[in-house]
């Protein structure tokens, strides 16, 4: 008989927080692995499905809209029906999507499939953190948050080489199949090592927010999108503008409603508040990365997919040398100390990228990226970590569908931005194919914005997730 938990974490939990997080991590891949993997297929698609190579966008953008509608109501659904029934239904219904993608004889067909899949992604996102949140001890969460956010970071930068060899070697049709061994082996470890743990609750539900929410995000994903393709900047300001209008209606919405779909009484909670602006001036810097890194390689140092690809790999393996060394580094110099020069470094890291020039030995450009990936994750793991120190746990489910709609809605305002600085440096010069100096000064924009992230940093009380850390400040010191 499933379990109504409230605030314990049950023993077998405790014991087994890294096989929790890996099965969650897992899933979690999957998803990010297909958000960006299909971007290399779609000029193989439209041949297949006899249509242009830009009217298969709308199976990129079908999925976005779905992220952008059931991101916010996740913790809702999860509170009411069980984070473990709602996580295992997300990654079933994300399979079926996957289905009926590889099954799609034309492109009407893929876009309802996108966007059940959409509808998988945008639940499995959010209800993993908090499945992973309600299992393991605060004691080790920084360990288990290490290991669950490599896949975010790896997920959309092993797309693209992943997706060019499926196209290459077998069948487009593939990209969607290998989710379904994936999915099904996550669906059976969730049922057997996860606890269903619900958080009582009489909220009924924000329909009015719900769908101002969702046309105010799904408009901002859209225009972000767009502004990184040539000829749609008229569209792309166009969907921006209503995104932001039906934004301010939400606002108005839920300062006179009790229980809003998105919680902004949230961002009173100081270490909450932090991280949400810190580390969305930073995903801006993340998300542009997958976009100028591959363009970078291929039009300004004349490399092949293939072997672009291998160098974006690096901040791959960088990302995941980091899990194991996270929880000692904030165990010795706590959250603030460690966001605030971390921060710098990573940042700085990424800035170097405009320096890449063809004639640089391949082994010091890959160790940068290394290194400067490694940076990254652990400054995510840190700010997705210190997040929820001071949230209740029975506002734990709105806080991370909040935290996780921003995090999604900066990566592609990250897109935006690099294409923006791209196309700014390419007018300046007048000039219609980007040349590296283009490059170098997108790295420059994005790398500048998120470096107005140390100032939230130092912002964060010395004292923050001392609990979750370990760390002992002279200041809590008797």
């Amino acid at each position: 008989m499933d379990q109504i938990l409230h605030h314990p974490v049950q023993s077998r939990e405790q014991s087994n927080f890294r096989l929790i997080a890996m099965i969650i991590a897992s899933a979690m891949f999957m998803e990010q692995l297909d958000a960006t993997v299909l971007a290399t297929a779609l000029p193989t698609m439209a041949r297949d499905f006899g249509v242009s190579a830009p009217a298969m966008s709308i199976a990129l953008t079908s999925y976005l809209l779905s992220l952008a509608i059931f991101i916010p109501a996740s913790g809702v659904i999860a509170d009411r029906f069980g984070s473990r029934t709602v996580f295992r239904s997300a990654i079933a219904i994300f399979v079926l999507g996957s289905i009926g993608c590889a099954l799609s004889p034309n492109l009407t067909c893929l876009v309802i499939s996108r966007l059940v899949q959409g509808l998988g992604g945008a639940t499995m996102m959010p209800v993993g953190r908090l499945v992973l949140m309600r299992s393991v001890a605060r004691k080790d969460m920084i360990s288990a948050m290490s290991w669950l956010l490599v896949p975010a970071l790896i997920g959309p930068i092993l797309g693209p080489p992943v997706g060019g060899f499926i196209v290459t070697w077998l069948n487009w049709r593939f990209i969607f199949y290998i989710n379904v061994p994936i999915g099904i082996l996550g669906f059976t470890l969730v049922s057997i090592f996860i606890a269903e743990i619900k958080e009582p609750t009489k909220r009924r539900f924000d329909k009015i927010g719900f769908i101002l929410s969702g046309i105010s995000l799904g408009s901002l994903l859209f225009g972000f999108e767009m502004s990184s393709r040539s000829g749609e900047g008229a569209t792309a300001i166009l969907l921006i503008t209503i995104g932001v209008v039906f934004g301010c209606g939400y606002l108005f919405h839920a300062k006179h409603h009790p229980a809003p779909i998105m919680d902004f009484s949230l961002m009173k909670v100081p270490s909450f508040r932090i991280s949400v602006i810190a580390g969305s001036l930073l995903r801006i810097t993340q998300g542009a990365q997958p976009f100028l890194l591959p363009l970078y390689f291929q039009i300004g140092f004349g490399m092949s997919a293939a072997a672009a690809g291998q160098f974006v790999t690096a901040t791959a393996l960088g990302a995941m040398a980091m899990k194991a060394l996270a929880p000692r580094i904030l165990r010795k110099f706590g959250f603030r100390s460690s966001l605030v020069i971390n921060g710098l470094t990573s940042t700085l890291g990424y800035a170097l990228c405009a320096g890449f020039r063809p004639d640089w030995p391949s082994a010091l450009i890959f160790g940068i990226l290394a290194v400067s990936g490694f940076f990254m994750s652990f400054q995510f793991t840190a700010y997705n970590t210190v997040a929820y120190d001071e949230i209740e746990p029975a506002r734990m489910s709105a806080a991370i569908s909040f935290y996780t709609t921003f995090q999604q809605l900066m990566l592609s305002l990250g897109i935006c931005a690099g294409a923006f600085a791209l196309h700014l440096s390419m007018t300046a010069g007048e000039r219609v194919h980007p040349v590296l100096g283009d490059f170098s000064f997108a790295f420059i924009c994005v790398t500048l914005i998120s470096l107005t992230a140390t100032f939230w940093n130092m912002k964060l009380s010395p004292t923050a997730g001392a609990d979750i850390s370990g760390h002992h400040h002279p200041k809590t010191a008797h």
